[in-house]
């Protein structure tokens, strides 16, 4: 699992600072940037604040966690696709707002 990289990517995907996120998820900056540099491990309960705070589903942001060897069964490409369509669709949600 890399946190980080999925903590990056779904916040810049959704055009988030550090600060407006770690406001609406009542974190400490310190401390996503931890998280994004994969400094620290959160708990699940702390995972679903971030995600409720970005709009996107917490399995969602596990999948976009997800390195391959967790991804057990599928083939890289599709796992590929999942996560650009994944990202998309969040894109889209952010356009429409």
């Amino acid at each position: 699992m890399n946190i980080g990289r999925a903590l990056t990517l779904c916040r810049n995907q959704k055009g988030m600072t550090k600060t407006k996120l770690a406001e609406a998820a009542d974190v400490s900056i310190s401390y996503l940037t931890l998280l994004e540099q994969g400094k620290r491990d959160p708990n699940l309960s702390t995972i679903n604040q971030i995600c409720k705070a970005m709009d996107i589903p917490t399995s969602i942001f596990m999948f976009l966690a997800s390195d391959a060897c967790d991804r057990e069964g599928i083939s890289n490409e599709l796992a590929e696709k999942l996560s650009h369509t994944a990202l998309s669709l969040m894109e889209q949600k952010v356009e429409s707002t």
